[in-house]
């Protein structure tokens, strides 16, 4: 998730607010077009009204013409000569109208367009909900390439696009949440992972078993078959910078599946899956716990042990053994958190193909 279209709309929806604001308290260029419109619809019924009236004088006093032909000569009836000049005087209205429009620009008219709508936008994917697509495997089984998710924008504290400063706190990372954040890395990659320590929390791995403070994570085997098709795509398509096509990223995964093995985690409100891959163990070469953790060393990879400082937090991935988290470039502070995602609700696979949505559910 290296986009962020926040980057686009919050500078365009402030542009438009800015022109808004001048023209709703200097210009009033919209106002007169308003103004106006109202004005020259007023103006053609009150002329249709007027020819009407002297339509009905002329065939009240029998005279064969209408009002757009006929003029009146001095014997005419005071009645038809009231409603003859009541009529040209609307004509003459109508056309002075016409003659003159006001004018207004066109940034002006899409401001006005265009506001409203980006206001919504800005307002429900900045506070509210806004979608994600998952871009890897970092997370399986839970989520997969091509997922598209919804995350919680209020969950971890309320934040102004762009600066994300928060504005109100709303609540804060419980274990077990699948959390959405900009890697610490650069700021400008959004992250999913799994909470897994809290600020303070002395997290430890040991032989396959997980710890928080001491305690041992519930951990027990499953029986999990991942689908084919996902399968078939969920190695990346590019190995060590080198491009592999669509056949021997098949091969591959399926070559990984092969040796995968799958757990039930329950931390916190949370159940969940977890894929290790046998005989591997890419976190002995995590780059932060080789510099932080001694056991790592010490064990052969075996084993690991951090303490999460305050306003920080642990993440890892499902997917743990090809996943790029928090035992390769360390903490997430609080400040980088974006939302919680919360439920699946398409699946699509790139190119032309149709979106699924079997895999639409909520995220545990």
């Amino acid at each position: 998730m290296e986009f962020d279209i926040n980057l686009i709309i919050v500078p365009v929806t402030l542009v438009f607010l800015l022109i808004w604001l001048v023209d709703k308290f200097i210009l009033k260029q919209h106002h007169a077009v308003k103004f106006y419109s109202k004005e020259l619809k007023l103006a053609e019924v009150q002329l249709q009204q007027a020819k009407d009236r002297l339509d009905a004088s002329l065939s009240r006093h029998q005279i064969a013409s209408h009002a757009d032909a006929y003029v009146p000569s001095a014997d005419s009836p005071t009645e038809i000569q009231t409603a003859y000049q009541d009529f040209q005087q609307q004509r003459i209205k109508l056309a002075s109208l016409k003659g003159n429009p006001p004018s207004e620009a066109a940034w002006v008219r899409w401001a006005y367009e265009f506001l409203p709508v980006l206001a919504v936008i800005v307002i429900v994917r900045s506070f509210i909900i806004e979608p994600f697509n998952i871009p890897s495997s970092s997370m399986v089984p839970t989520l997969y390439t091509g997922d598209f998710i919804a995350v919680n924008k209020s969950a971890y504290g309320l934040r102004l696009p762009l600066t994300h400063t928060k504005i109100l706190d709303t609540g804060s990372p419980e274990r077990g949440d699948v959390a959405v954040f900009r890697y610490p890395l650069n700021d400008k990659v959004y992250f999913i992972k799994r909470v897994i320590g809290l600020p303070g929390d002395t997290v430890s791995f040991n032989d396959g078993v997980l710890s928080i403070n001491g305690e041992t994570v519930s951990t027990m085997a499953a029986n999990y078959q991942m689908p084919q098709s996902l399968v078939d795509k969920m190695l990346p398509a590019a190995i060590n910078n080198q491009p592999i096509d669509d056949e021997q990223r098949a091969t591959l995964g399926r070559q990984e599946e092969l040796a995968a093995r799958y757990q039930r985690e329950n931390l916190g409100k949370h159940s969940y899956l977890v894929r290790y891959v046998a005989d591997e163990n890419t976190a002995s070469q995590a780059p932060f716990l080789l510099a932080n953790s001694p056991e790592l060393t010490e064990t052969g990879g075996r084993s690991w042990s951090i303490t999460v400082p305050e306003g920080q937090y642990f993440v890892m991935g499902d997917n743990r053994d090809r996943s790029d988290d928090g035992r390769f470039w360390g903490f997430v502070p609080e400040e980088n958190l974006s939302g919680k995602a919360t439920y699946i609700w398409m699946h699509k696979e790139p190119g032309l193909k149709l979106p699924s949505f079997a895999r639409n559910g909520a995220i545990d």
